[in-house]
């Protein structure tokens, strides 16, 4: 079991985010969205046209245009 970092860099995800990444830009990818890398029919095919699969394709490329904000507790303003 590797260690977590307390806080992630600026291009690293948790987990968590990259799941809500990859599972926005799949959603987005089903509906009818324009693929944001170029996939021969036979890529396609490997890949089974599965939106998840296309998804992770384009985070593994860094192509997906997300952003995640995030809040650290320093940052957070005080009650």
């Amino acid at each position: 079991m590797s260690a977590a970092k307390a806080s992630p860099q600026e291009d690293e995800y948790t987990k968590y985010e990259r799941a809500r990444i990859i599972g926005s830009r799949a959603l987005q990818i089903s509906m009818g969205a324009p693929f944001l890398v170029k996939l021969s029919k036979k890529k396609l095919e490997a890949l089974a046209y599965n939106p998840v699969e296309i998804a992770k394709l384009e985070f593994e490329k860094g192509v997906i245009p997300i952003t995640v904000k995030r809040v650290l507790p320093h940052e957070r303003e005080s009650h």
